[in-house]
């Protein structure tokens, strides 16, 4: 963003001194931590905080300007010719910026949600844009009410395609962000378990997925996952569908791989290459194949922006491990779909005798998640050679196993992941595989950084 003072004059209801001056506004920040040059701060209220107590500290840090919610003193130690734009609440205002920014630009709008497979997807996406349009995505998990429009005043005037990623924990979510950004074209993965706490059923889920329509722009398209049957219920626009089923648009026909990727076909026809593990991912390639088709994208453009991707870190990444082992951190999060669909990429890995399974809590999961847990087991069989419990939940795991005596494979349990390190690091060897699943609060990345070579 390089915008002037005056860009920002229409959402304010008065100012603290005349914005006349030529200063041109850089960034948009929330974080008084954070150093910047030519700043504006957007200090949040939350329920145990007040960023407002901060101004002082981005003032040092950069900030040039802020918003400033007009119900709040005014701190006495703040510089005189400091800009403060009066609004009525910062969070709505750093809302309608983004809104403004965003029909200033004027990219492509891109929406991807899901239960699983946003990042992946989104990753995927602007891999394959990235050959014909000056990309800009969603950095992390800035995918709520906050961090979507700081995604948005994030981007650079230049950006053509713009994709955001959409995440939620309640109905009414991804209709907000949907209104907000107003796609031009959105992508709904899949729909599992994650939020079944707050949504009660997966029925439930599909309801506030489906949301993202809410915001589509007339004759924008949805790319949906054709297999899932609460989707095809609810859909009544402009629709491709991806999938194994016959009856999808994009039908993928063939998939083969090993430790290096993917080789897929669509619709008995043309053949790609996905350099990522995990059968399931190639669905996500498949929506942005979709996608850049429905772009005008050409299939060497495709072929050459599938190849040539860059991953979020912890989504099945592939690390060198001590003894020579293969680790494999999808340690980001976790739910039953997610963690069977992580399980049976290892089975898919061919080139290692021994496939080592770590396992952990899953959260959000409502009065449902023991009978969850325990159905992860269901995909726990050979070629798998040993699973490693870590938590009072994935205690369920493993004890489901155990109950389904699956091939007789050892099974062990740890409170912590501490606990376990020393189980992980005896049964390392160039011959090992190892898998690090478990949703976000347990951090098992930190297991896995005491593991790496």
């Amino acid at each position: 963003m390089k915008q002037p003072y005056s860009f920002f004059e229409s959402l304010s209801t008065g100012q603290r001194v005349n914005s006349s001056n030529n200063v041109i506004i850089k960034e948009i920040f929330i974080d008084s931590r954070k150093n910047v040059q030519n700043g504006l701060f957007i200090p949040i209220v939350g329920e145990r905080f007040d960023g407002h107590e901060f101004l002082l500290d981005a003032v040092k840090n950069g900030a040039c300007a802020a918003f400033w919610q007009q119900d709040k003193e005014v701190p006495k130690e703040l510089p005189d010719d400091f800009l403060l734009f009066y609004v009525k609440d910062t969070l709505e205002a750093l809302q309608q910026l983004a809104k403004k920014y965003l029909q200033h630009v004027k990219p492509i709008v891109l929406a991807v949600t899901g239960s699983n497979g946003k990042t992946t997807t989104k990753d995927i996406l602007a891999g394959v844009l990235e050959q014909r349009f000056n990309v800009f995505k969603t950095q992390g998990n800035y995918n709520n009410h906050i961090g979507l429009p700081l995604t948005i005043l994030a981007m650079d005037e230049a950006c053509e395609a713009l994709i955001l990623e959409m995440g939620m924990s309640g109905f009414g979510e991804i209709s907000f962000l949907s209104q907000l950004a107003s796609p031009d074209l959105a992508i709904i993965t899949n729909i599992g378990e994650s939020h079944l706490e707050q949504l009660k059923s997966r029925e439930g889920i599909a309801k506030a997925k489906m949301e993202i329509v809410d915001g589509l722009k007339r004759n924008g398209t949805v790319i949906i996952d054709g297999d899932e049957p609460l989707l095809k219920l609810r859909l009544n626009k402009n629709v491709l569908t991806c999938g194994y089923g016959n009856e999808n648009k994009y039908q993928i026909t063939e998939v083969t791989g090993n430790e290096n990727g993917l080789y897929f076909i669509i619709n008995n026809n043309e053949r790609f290459f996905l350099p990522i593990i995990g059968k399931h991912n190639v669905k996500n390639a498949v929506y942005a194949i979709a996608a850049a088709q429905q772009m005008n994208l050409s299939f060497d453009e495709i072929y050459k922006g599938l190849s040539s991707l860059v991953m979020t870190n912890m989504r099945l990444e592939k690390l060198k491990g001590k003894q020579g082992a293969l680790l494999i951190n999808d340690a980001y999060n976790a739910s039953p779909t997610s963690m069977k669909a992580a399980v049976e990429a290892v089975k898919f890995l061919e080139d290692y005798k021994e496939k080592v399974l770590v396992l952990g809590d899953m959260y959000e999961l409502g009065s449902d998640e023991e009978r969850l847990h325990r159905s992860v087991a269901d995909s726990i069989e050979s070629p798998i050679t040993n699973v490693i419990a870590v938590g009072k939940k994935g205690r369920w795991i493993g004890e489901a196993v155990i109950d389904r005596d699956n091939n007789n494979i050892p099974i062990s349990f740890y409170t912590t992941k501490e606990e376990a390190q020393s189980k992980v690091e005896s049964l390392l060897s160039p011959n090992t595989v190892v898998l690090f699943k478990a949703s976000r609060g347990l951090k098992l990345e930190t297991l896995i950084e005491a593991l790496v070579d």
